[in-house]
């Protein structure tokens, strides 16, 4: 063959592979490890912090305050190939766009949605980590900085934080569209904060070898549950991540954090010192302002919207619920008969429900409230404002909240039994949507049924405010 021609065949090969390599990519947290993998299998060497340090380079995470307390990434030796440069910063350099599309987020295994930049900036301040237990800028990188923004930005108390939202496709993701008007704060911000700050904690901690990124990355969010579900999950996964969150962090060093975080870029912007009384006013804004945090984020338990499991939509116009309510009832689902482990399982579960309640009962839409899988989330149904087709006679009056399983002789696992005994309820009356002396009672309490099974039922008269009513 023609040395010419060689050269111009060699040419043609790496750019279909440079190409088939980005568009093999999507927004998925799999896809994201692949592509750090390919990092650490160029350089078996590299360490994480170095690996951590050129994916910033590319998503350009390199401002004067994340400066403050990381390397300048410019000043790295490496450099990543284009095709592999160019995937890193359309998956993680984060913007929310006019038309409410979510940018810098990736879908993990377990249906929650991530921001990227403070996944990575959280786990890179570990790694930096000098002393055990001590990462520098470990709050500042990954929440406090956004937080303290979006506490200043809306001092009134209206829609702070959040939404969370929706992407276009579960397998191949490439589009996120957020529910509602964008904050400063997303959910997928709060998730990928918390996710940094538990990461970058665990890192800082490790007396040992340290573990490659891409493996730690898949360990937390790859993790499969058994038969035992949560009950036997290990601590470090995402989907502990409220409940590891909780134990990190009190919120009064949140809301210091963010305080010093808002007078820090001050600092850097070139504004004066902050004085003493101008920094007090700001602490007490930080605080009063960190209560709709800890209730979103902190109280409520982890929900899949409705978007998320493939909701056919309501057949109708919805009535809406007067709240708030005085009654919580409790189910199982029968059938399906087997707990769900699995984002997949339990959004074909919650799609199975949908369609023998809208076809077979001819109902508008699934009965239920909420659902709760065993998976350690809370599947939305009717939610918080529509009223539901769960306990008959009683629908305006209460939430139905029910228990993916057959729970006739077994107990849900302690972990979803909690998730609604303990958070879903503190949710729903921290939020104005349950009274406080509201009365919990099985479906059965109120109609002829054997729901929510006989062990099941034995359970929950032992919980708070259980009471019995006249069966209709």
């Amino acid at each position: 063959m023609d040395h010419r021609w060689w050269k111009l065949s060699l040419a043609v090969l790496v750019l279909l592979a440079s190409t088939y390599a980005e568009a093999s990519f999507s927004h998925h947290m799999k896809d994201f490890i692949k592509a750090v993998k390919q990092i650490e299998d160029e350089d078996p060497s590299s360490d994480p912090a170095a690996v951590l340090k050129m994916v910033r380079r590319a998503a350009g995470l390199n401002d004067a305050f994340i400066q403050y307390f990381l390397p300048n990434a410019e000043a790295t030796v490496s450099e990543l190939p284009a095709n592999l440069s160019e995937y890193f910063r359309k998956a993680v350099h984060h913007r929310v766009l006019e038309d409410a599309k979510e940018e810098g987020v990736a879908l993990t295994p377990d249906g929650t949605t991530v921001a990227l930049g403070p996944v990575l900036l959280g786990i890179e301040a570990g790694f930096l980590s000098k002393s055990k237990g001590r990462a520098r800028g470990l709050y500042q990188l990954t929440l406090a900085r956004d937080l303290g923004l979006s506490l200043r930005h809306d001092p009134s108390g209206a829609n702070r934080f959040g939404p969370d939202g929706c992407w276009d496709n579960l397998t191949s993701p490439q589009v996120f569209t957020l529910s509602d008007k964008p904050t400063l704060l997303t959910t997928a911000q709060v998730n990928g904060a918390m996710d940094g700050i538990i990461l970058g904690m665990e890192v800082s901690t490790n007396s040992g070898e340290l573990p490659k990124l891409s493996s730690l990355l898949s360990e937390y969010y790859g993790h499969q549950l058994d038969s035992r579900g949560m009950d036997a999950a290990p601590r470090l996964i995402s989907r502990r991540r409220r409940e590891n969150f909780r134990a990190l962090l009190l919120p009064p060093l949140l809301a210091k954090q963010a305080a010093k975080s808002v007078e820090l870029q001050q600092r850097l912007a070139g504004h004066p010192k902050m004085e003493v009384k101008a920094k007090r006013q700001l602490t007490a804004v930080m605080k009063e302002g960190l209560k709709d945090f800890v209730h979103m984020y902190m109280d409520c338990p982890p929900f899949i919207p409705r978007c998320m499991w493939g909701a056919e939509p309501y057949r109708g116009t919805p009535t809406n619920l007067s709240l708030p309510l005085s009654r919580l009832f409790i189910h199982h689902t029968h059938t399906p008969g087997e707990p769900c482990l699995t984002f997949e399982q339990c959004s074909a579960d919650m799609r199975s429900m949908q369609r023998f309640h809208q076809e077979d009962r001819g109902w508008d839409d699934i009965g239920y409230s909420f659902v709760a899988g065993a998976d350690g989330y809370i599947y939305e149904g009717r939610g918080w404002h529509w009223q539901g087709a769960h306990t008959y006679g009683q629908n305006s009056r209460g939430y139905g909240v029910s228990f993916i399983g057959d729970y006739q002789t077994r107990l849900p696992s302690q972990h979803s039994m909690g998730l609604v005994r303990d958070q879903l309820v503190s949710c729903a009356v921290g939020g104005g949507r349950l009274v406080s002396s509201y009365i919990l009672q099985g479906h059965r309490d109120v109609v002829s049924t054997t729901c929510p099974g006989d062990a099941f039922y034995e359970e929950i008269k032992g919980w708070e405010h259980f009471g019995e009513v006249r069966k209709r």
